[in-house]
């Protein structure tokens, strides 16, 4: 019995990386906003302020690249923020003379 749930689990999670067939027959890239990646099914399309009503698709991929380069800095930042916090006392600013949390 565990052989066969070990195998059923092996199974189930080797089809999780298996092409996915699309009988898509054209093969231009179209970044309308119902078909960006990202978007949920409860929320749907997410775009309480209306920029992408009056957006050209060109519009929609520079707002989708700006959004990933700005969320990546961001995650940099935070990085940054961690590390001063553990390195505390050896900064070369103000001769390390400031403690505490920032």
């Amino acid at each position: 019995m565990k052989s066969f749930a070990a195998i059923l689990a092996l199974a189930a999670s080797a089809s999780a990386f298996s092409p996915v067939p699309s009988n898509r027959a054209s093969t231009a890239i179209k970044a309308s906003a119902e078909g960006m990646p990202g978007i949920l099914d409860p929320v749907g399309f997410f775009d309480p302020l209306g920029f992408a009503e009056k957006a050209t698709d060109a519009t929609l991929k520079r707002y989708r690249e700006a959004e990933l380069a700005h969320g990546r800095v961001s995650m940099l930042a935070v990085i940054g923020f961690l590390v001063g916090e553990k390195v505390e006392g050896s900064s070369f600013l103000f001769d390390a003379s400031i403690s505490g949390p920032a």
